[in-house]
């Protein structure tokens, strides 16, 4: 009889995460905003602002990515396609960069568009702390939190929800 018992709540745990909507207050989120001028990560819900975040950018902040070791951050309209763990920056959401026009763009100039553009937290250093970071312009390209914005932003955002960047 327990194992009868064990196997109903195995099975309603295991039906109870698989249809588990990830929300903020009851919301789910259908959109990341970055504002790159503000230095800011919004979450939104049906058009309105839920959360914000500080965020840092790529080493050179100012205009659209244009090319491969440009160290700028995309601007326009992509997905948040897939997640991984990072030894490196904690944890990572890749960002669908390059889209169509990015792609057009780098062929008529010439120049490969770049790839591998991540939502990540905060590398773990001895030498520097996380603090150092967070008010720093300082990635490839890619868009920074600090480790706990970046493991809360992992469990409300789900993989295909857009995300839009602009300047």
């Amino acid at each position: 009889m327990r194992w009868l018992l064990a196997l109903l709540c195995l099975t309603f745990t295991a039906f109870s995460h698989a249809n588990a909507t990830p929300s903020l207050g009851g919301s789910p989120i259908d959109k990341v905003l970055v504002i790159k001028s503000e230095r800011k990560l919004h979450l939104v819900s049906a058009g309105q602002t839920l959360k914000s975040y500080r965020i840092s950018l790529g080493k050179q902040p100012n205009g659209a990515k244009q090319r491969e070791g440009d160290m700028r951050t995309p601007e326009g309209l992509y997905w948040i396609d897939w997640r991984k763990t990072s030894d490196k920056y904690n944890l990572s959401m890749h960002i669908s960069y390059p889209n169509a026009r990015d792609l057009a763009r780098a062929q008529q100039e010439g120049v490969a568009p770049g790839s591998m553009i991540m939502l990540h937290g905060t590398p773990v250093d001895e030498e520097y702390p996380e603090w150092f970071f967070h008010t720093l312009d300082w990635t490839e390209g890619c868009i920074a939190l600090t480790n706990s914005d970046m493991r809360e932003i992992w469990g409300l955002v789900k993989d295909g929800t857009l995300i839009e960047i602009r300047p």
